[in-house]
């Protein structure tokens, strides 16, 4: 299984993705999309009430419909060792044991899977199954509980709040976001088949399928390699993926129960409360400076939604230890326990949530000090060092960052006095915010399958979620090896492939690009050692001194001592030679820090009759290590910056508080931005390596993107109309 179907796949442009062509020509199979023999169907009946008890379930009308097989609920199913009791379901941290409880915790949550021969005959059978329900009191309102839990420290207090809680110059505020829904293009699926009695497949849309593979494994009580996920193609992640959601697990019950391989699609309804979502937050910024623009000390409080039944805390103060030297830093956050779904993270999760309170007050601060906002980072920006551990970064191109795209923005046509620029109706304002990221490294393994002809297979279990990561390693192996791109094939997304991290939180091409050098290194020392059978120049050679071409293998420091492939298979008797190898962080995690930068530049109108924001001019400038690929890098970035203008104007989860149902659970009536909603995003790279990270000396891209965007677009708006807003999305209704 691979990207590539026949020779004529085999052209890549030097900046093209290797998944292009397969993606165009339909090649490429999503988790629901594959033909599996004998397949059933399952569709999942949901809870009507938000809290309460399942008192009855009345099967009668759906076992009579056509083409049913069975249904299961908390009354009938297949054991789940994982879930024999509290404490199993505790420690498996799955979150909701489906069909293992008749509690209810919120409005949408699966109770019953109807299972039939064909789709429609599900669907239909599942709106005859009848459920009655013992209620019991909710909450749904984030705002109205937030003020009901208590605040605890986040991390380690520096300095002493007292020492600058009389700074001449302040700003306390507070600052709210609207919960955001993922809302990827291609909806989660599960074909679950058990082809043997302890032996499971899987495809499934997911973001990392070792993950799944050892999540079910526990439950199940099976050994991992009996296990095979398979998540080659993903049509848009933002976070969903990574974690294991019930839908899932009762695709695999499912198919347990009728003894076939059974499909289970979510509708676009149910993606609203099954498959995580950025949650609503409520922060507080305290912030203290001196005339001159250096900060003294701040105060970070946070609170986040959750569900009843999983306490997630989207860590929204981490950022704040991130960016500026702030010697005196106290932060605090609170989870607040909701009748509704699990939030997951998001992406840019939690730190993106944070930048905006945080470049929110830095603005506010700015205009007090009446000192420009650029010359405000630069007076406070913790360039050298890490302000949380004290350890040097190893690159931190930040303030270059900065200095690039405000050249870019034109900044210096901004007016410092908010509404100075007016075109007619419209009042014009610029903005701007910076965003961080601990750039991270996960240990991962990648493969190598060579055949006679030159031609390779490159594998790994990782996913490319539509990052461009299959065509940053096809670029790695073809600049560590020597060997053209059009001779790499890809093969991954298959957890029977070398074992690999998951594909989020920005460490994807920073994990397996060490892999993948390290992997072609062995390439090279394996045809070496079976070129040294003909020519004992070959004996002991170093992969620096290996020279590997399309069509054969030499060495740097000799003279004429090509040997062909051809040679070398036929020599040693081969058809195919095979290596594997890993790669993870060693002892530079102790002598460095390491983070991802950007800066975020925006140019807004604000009609002043309607409201209406236009977003004008936006431009990002990332300091994201070395860039492997620009077109995917710059995709990432602009795809970012657009979910920023999601966040800042239009995108919010609505909760009918009297029924606990979310309402306009589709995507004509959640907003989110389009075409018409954003310019074309004008994206820079620093593009400097920073190879204390990993060979390549590629840093993560994805959530930088989208870490400041939103307090950017806040900004400007600010400078455009002088009007300030703290809570998000900003509305045109606001205005007046």
């Amino acid at each position: 299984m691979g990207f590539f179907d026949d020779e004529t796949d085999f052209v890549i442009p030097i900046d093209g993705r290797v998944e292009a062509i397969a993606k165009v020509k339909g090649q490429g199979k999503y988790s629901a999309e594959y033909k599996v023999d004998n397949l059933c169907h399952g569709v999942l009946v949901t809870s009507e009430i938000p809290s309460g008890t399942i008192k009855s379930i009345n099967l009668d009308l759906a076992r009579q419909s056509d083409g049913i097989l069975d249904i299961i609920s908390h009354l009938k199913k297949p054991n789940v060792p994982g879930f024999a009791n509290e404490a199993k379901i505790k420690e498996s941290k799955f979150g909701l044991p489906v069909f293992h409880t008749d509690k209810i915790y919120f409005k949408g949550q699966p109770i019953a899977l109807v299972i039939a021969e064909t789709l429609e005959e599900a669907t239909y059978a599942a709106s005859l199954v009848k459920v009655e329900y013992t209620t019991a009191p909710f909450e749904v309102d984030f705002n109205k509980a937030k003020n009901s839990v208590e605040l605890k420290p986040a991390g380690k207090e520096r300095g002493d709040e007292k020492s600058w809680s009389s700074s001449p110059f302040s700003v306390d505020q507070q600052y709210g976001i609207a919960a955001e829904i993922h809302n990827p293009m291609e909806m989660h699926a599960t074909i679950a088949d058990w082809y043997a009695d302890d032996k499971l497949r899987l495809y499934d849309k997911n973001q990392g399928v070792n993950s799944v593979q050892k999540m079910f494994a526990g439950l199940f009580d099976i050994p991992v390699d009996n296990i095979q996920v398979i998540s080659e193609f993903v049509g848009g992640g933002f976070g969903s993926g990574l974690k294991v959601w019930p839908h899932a697990l009762a695709a695999i019950l499912g198919a347990k129960q009728v003894k076939r391989p059974l499909k289970l699609m979510l509708t676009r309804p149910q993606m609203f409360h099954s498959v995580g979502y950025r949650p609503a937050s409520w922060q507080r910024i305290k912030i203290g400076a001196t005339q001159d623009g250096k900060v003294t000390g701040v105060l970070h409080q946070a609170k986040n939604g959750c569900a009843i039944y999983d306490p997630f805390s989207d860590g929204i103060t981490r950022v704040t230890r991130l960016i500026y030297q702030f010697d005196n830093l106290k932060t605090e956050n609170a989870v607040v326990p909701l009748n509704l779904s699990a939030p997951t993270w998001m992406r840019g999760p939690g730190d993106c949530t944070g930048d905006f309170a945080v470049e929110s007050a830095m603005d506010e601060l700015s205009y007090q000090l009446k000192i420009d906002p650029v010359q405000l980072r630069y007076k406070n920006l913790a360039s050298e060092k890490n302000p949380e551990t004290g350890l040097p970064w190893s690159t931190n191109y930040l303030k270059e960052a900065i200095e690039k795209g405000s050249k870019m923005i034109g900044w210096n046509l901004r007016q410092a006095n908010p509404g100075s620029i007016s075109e007619g109706d419209w009042k014009i304002g610029y903005g701007m915010a910076v965003g961080m990221w601990n750039a991270g490294r996960n240990k991962a393994s990648a493969g190598i399958k060579m055949m006679k002809d030159g031609n390779v297979v490159l594998q790994t279990a990782m996913t490319d979620i539509g990052t461009g990561t299959g065509t940053g390693m096809v670029n790695i192996m073809h600049e560590r090896s020597g060997i053209s791109r059009n001779k790499i094939k890809i093969e991954l997304g298959n957890s029977d492939l070398p074992a690999a991290g998951n594909q989020g939180g920005s460490t994807g091409l920073s994990s397996i690009s060490g892999a993948v050098a390290a992997v072609s290194d062995a390439l090279k020392l394996k045809i070496a050692e079976y070129a040294s059978a003909t020519n004992q120049n070959f004996k002991n050679a170093l992969a620096t001194d290996i020279i590997l071409s399309d069509s054969g293998v030499s060495l740097q420091k000799q003279g004429d001592n090509f040997l062909s492939y051809q040679d070398v298979f036929t020599k040693n008797n081969l058809n195919v030679i095979e290596v594997e190898a890993s790669s993870e962080a060693g002892e530079e995690k102790k002598k460095f820090s390491f983070c991802s930068s950007a800066a975020h530049f925006c140019k807004v109108k604000v009609n002043t009759k309607t409201g209406k924001v236009v977003v004008d001019k936006m431009v990002v400038v990332v300091d994201g290590g070395k860039i492997v690929n620009q077109k995917p890098a710059a995709n990432q970035i602009s795809g970012a910056a657009v979910g920023g203008i999601g966040m800042a104007l239009m995108e919010k989860m609505s909760v009918d508080d009297k029924l606990g149902s979310i309402i306009a659970n589709d995507l004509a009536g959640y907003h989110f931005p389009v075409n018409a909603d954003a310019p074309i995003i004008e994206v820079a790279f620093i593009n400097k390596p920073d190879l204390n990270l990993n060979p390549s000396g590629a840093k993560g891209l994805g959530e930088v993107g989208i870490i400041g965007a939103a307090p950017a677009l806040a900004n400007a708006i600010y400078n455009a109309t002088g009007k300030r807003f703290r809570n998000l999305p900003i509305t045109p209704d606001q205005f007046f």
